[in-house]
């Protein structure tokens, strides 16, 4: 399980450290019809290298704070990814 904070809105998608145990993430989708969220199992999907059927939001659909479960890949391998700082700004 991975802890995330999201913020919808953002100027660019990029990962961007971590507050109160949870990964800082930034997409540009605004936070409505599910589009934001989608964008978060993108991008994580892509920097981790898994597809984003393999990311799941299983708490925290509605607000920032979520929960992910990524099928088939190890939590710690994912946070040393994700909080490298090669991988900080996504495109």
């Amino acid at each position: 399980m991975l802890k995330v904070r999201l913020t919808p809105r953002a100027r660019r998608e990029s990962f961007g450290g971590e507050r109160e145990g949870a990964l800082l993430v930034r997409v540009t989708s605004p936070p409505v019809e599910g589009a934001a969220n989608a964008a978060l199992v993108k991008l994580i999907g892509k920097a981790v290298g898994i597809p984003p059927s393999a990311v799941r939001i299983t708490q925290g659909m509605s607000g920032r704070n979520k929960l992910l479960l990524l099928v088939g890949a190890d939590v710690s391998h994912v946070r040393n990814v994700l909080e490298s700082p090669d991988e900080e700004e996504v495109h």
